[in-house]
């Protein structure tokens, strides 16, 4: 992998996704990979549990990641591949960023916190058979209990964004780690990556109405 992804969601990663594919001509992993590889899910489930996958391996055909759970990983997976870049990708404020996750992300987190799924199961849990589904959701209470203590109170949540990203500033050596907000577009990454900037507009995708939706599908698409 030439770029391991840092950020929290909500800071860009789909539209970070689609800009490293198009620099670096391979796919990129995000959460949306589950889609299609829903089997992917037991194995970051157990990473969560302490049994890390050979990431060579399982990561193989990839070359960047983006977004939780590779972003969850960027320890383990910045030390599997020394030489790559390591991207911590945020937004303006914390305050803008929690606007952000208060109605996508955090969203899912309270749902699975209560239990409650009635009429709503986002499809990333719903879909595959009941076995991937199982480790979907338990691949998804992992992480979100992992990273928030309670997503129903505001102050916890960002304390965890800042904590997060204090604690990437200060791991990852300065030639390694490039920090990038979704208004940087290009440039920050073309001379990370060295190469050359696109002539073409930067992706804008997966606008907050756009997350929302996905999150209460019923699964059915």
């Amino acid at each position: 992998m030439r770029v391991i992804g840092a950020g929290f969601p909500r800071t860009g990663t789909t539209s970070l996704k689609a800009a490293l594919e198009r620099l670096l001509g391979a796919p990129c992993y995000h959460m949306r990979e589950l889609f299609g590889r829903p089997d992917d899910a037991a194995v970051w489930r157990d990473a969560y549990a302490g049994v890390m996958p050979d990431w060579h391996r399982f990561l193989g055909e990839y070359a960047a990641g983006v977004d939780w759970p590779v972003s969850w990983f960027w320890r383990e997976l910045s030390a599997a591949q020394p030489d790559a870049l390591v991207l911590l990708s945020r937004r303006e404020s914390p305050e803008r960023w929690y606007r952000s996750m208060d109605q996508t992300v955090l969203e899912g987190a309270r749902r699975l916190t209560l239990g409650d799924f009635a009429g709503a199961r986002p499809p990333l849990v719903a879909r595959g058979t009941p076995e991937q589904a199982r480790a979907k959701e338990e691949m998804m209470r992992a992480m979100f209990g992992g990273a928030f203590d309670d997503p129903f109170d505001r102050d916890k949540v960002i304390a965890a964004y800042e904590r997060h990203l204090a604690e990437v500033r200060a791991t990852v050596p300065a030639h390694r780690l490039l920090e990038w907000q979704p208004a940087d577009g290009w440039q920050p990454l073309c001379a990370a990556l060295g190469l050359p900037v696109p002539d073409e507009p930067f992706p804008h995708e997966n606008t907050a109405a756009d997350m929302r939706d996905r999150i209460n599908d019923l699964g059915t698409r």
